[in-house]
C-alpha cells in the first residue's frame, strides 16, 4: 500500500552538490526542508547493483537506517541509442578520475565513441532517473522520470552539471545546461521523477 510522506524535512541521500541543489529547490517550493547526506556525515555507500533501482534503493535504505530520518535517494543517467543505452547505470563511472569526478571528460568519451562507430543524427538519447524514498522501518516507495532528447557537440552552457552541456531536451533548442534552473526542473527526468512522487505521496 502506498505511504504518504507527512514529515517537514526529507534527507537527500547524495553527496552531489549539482543534484542537491535542484533537490532543495523543488522541493522548497513544496515546503519541505532537505539536507543533503554531508549534513550528516554519510558516507557514501558502495554502489553494487547494475540498474537505477538497485543502486537507488542501497543508498535511500543505507541514510535512513544510519539517521533514523525519511531519505530519498536517486540514481540517473544518460542512455544514448547508438552506444546501445551506456552509459547509463555507468554513467558517473564514465567521469571518474581516481581523484573526482570529471564530466568533461565523460562527454568526450561519448563523442569519441559516437564519432568512430559514425552514429546518425540526430543522436538521440534520454537521461533517466529513478527515486527510492526508504522510512527508518525499511518501508520504501519508488518514482521513476525520462526526459528524451538528443546530444549535441560541443558542448554549450554553464549550467546544470553532469552531461547537461550536451543534452538538448525534445521540443526545445538549447541544452540543460543553457537553461536556468526554474526551466530545466519543468522538464528534467529528476523533476518528472519527483511531479510522479508528489502526486501519490504529497498531493
Amino acid at each position: 500500500m502506498t505511504r504518504r510522506f507527512s514529515e517537514k524535512s526529507l534527507l537527500i541521500a547524495t553527496h552531489n552538490a549539482g543534484k542537491l541543489k535542484e533537490m532543495k529547490e523543488i522541493f522548497g517550493n513544496l515546503g519541505i526542508s532537505v539536507t543533503g547526506a554531508a549534513d550528516h556525515d554519510l558516507p557514501e555507500p558502495e554502489e553494487t547493483e547494475d540498474t537505477f533501482i538497485g543502486n537507488a534503493r542501497i543508498k535511500a535504505h543505507a541514510a535512513s537506517q544510519a539517521t533514523g530520518l525519511p531519505a530519498l535517494a536517486d540514481d540517473s543517467g544518460i542512455e544514448v541509442d547508438a552506444l546501445d543505452g551506456a552509459p547509463g547505470v555507468y554513467t558517473a563511472d564514465w567521469a571518474e578520475t581516481g581523484n573526482g569526478r570529471d564530466f568533461m571528460m565523460a562527454m568526450e568519451k561519448t563523442h569519441r565513441l559516437l564519432e568512430e562507430k559514425n552514429a546518425p543524427y540526430p543522436r538521440t538519447a534520454r537521461f533517466c532517473a529513478t527515486l527510492v524514498l526508504a522510512w527508518p522501518d525499511g518501508h520504501e516507495e519508488v518514482f521513476v522520470g525520462h526526459a528524451p532528447g538528443h546530444l549535441v557537440w560541443p558542448p554549450r552552457g554553464r549550467e546544470g552539471h553532469g552531461y547537461d552541456p550536451i543534452f538538448i531536451p525534445d521540443g526545445h533548442d538549447v541544452t540543460f545546461a543553457e537553461m536556468t534552473w526554474e526551466e530545466k526542473n519543468a522538464i528534467s527526468h529528476r523533476a518528472l521523477a519527483i511531479k510522479d512522487m508528489v502526486s501519490k505521496i504529497l498531493a
